[in-house]
């Protein structure tokens, strides 16, 4: 199917994970694993070079970048990334995981005007932050193996939501395994008020109408968009 045209509602984000000031092949959840991402939309793996890459294969007004350094690490993060790819990519929105933690953090990424970060839950201590930062940021409920990552109540308790969620299924990142329809069915039943962004597994086209049915608003992808099965 790749290449045919189709229609979805379900809004494409192409997604670079960043380590080491180069973007990596994710999979599976397995960051230690990562290696420097080698793909044909691209002439190697600077971080300007893979999102242009990406968005001339599939047009996007919107980018998520993990900064796996920040996240698992602690680093700071790697603003020098992430102004590259904005001057390659003008007038592109990013949604930045940096492993924010405090408002101190948050607080001066906002300033930085280099994108939207993205709270992820396996970050958090509490449900405190995001519901500070409220709809300045956007959270990423995070799971591996069916498992919630951070605080359970930033999981069970709709009124701690922004207005935009992604659900991460750590698991199905780069595995081809499809997506996780049934969790992210469950969340809308929970809170229909919510924009829900899928992360994990889509296979290709033949699975944007399956997002469709189960109110996807948006829905984050790399493996298929660097392997060819996703196009424009």
């Amino acid at each position: 199917m790749s290449g045919a045209p189709f229609a979805t509602r379900t809004e494409v984000v192409p997604v670079l994970d960043l380590r080491g000031g180069l973007v990596v092949r994710a999979r599976a959840g397995d960051r230690d694993a990562y290696a420097p991402i080698v793909t044909p939309l691209s002439p190697g793996p600077a971080p300007a070079d893979v999102a242009l890459g990406l968005l001339a294969a599939w047009p996007a007004r919107r980018l998520y970048v993990a900064d796996l350094d920040a996240i698992v690490d602690g680093a700071p993060p790697d603003l020098g990334a992430l102004r590259a790819i904005l001057a390659a990519c003008p007038g592109t929105e990013l949604w930045v995981d940096a492993g924010f933690s405090g408002e101190a953090g948050v607080t001066a990424f906002l300033a930085s005007g280099l994108g939207r970060p993205v709270l992820g839950s396996e970050s958090q201590v509490d449900d405190a932050l995001v519901r500070r930062i409220g709809d300045r940021a956007v959270l990423s409920l995070d799971s591996r193996d069916g498992a919630p990552m951070g605080p359970a109540i930033l999981h069970e308790d709709p009124s701690a939501w922004p207005p935009e969620v992604i659900v991460m299924t750590l698991a199905r990142v780069g595995s081809g395994a499809g997506p996780d329809l049934a969790g992210l069915r469950a969340l809308r039943a929970r809170a229909p008020h919510v924009a829900f962004y899928a992360a994990g597994g889509l296979r290709g086209p033949e699975d944007l109408p399956a997002l469709d049915e189960a109110g996807a608003a948006g829905v984050l992808v790399a493996s298929a968009i660097h392997d060819g099965r996703l196009r424009a």
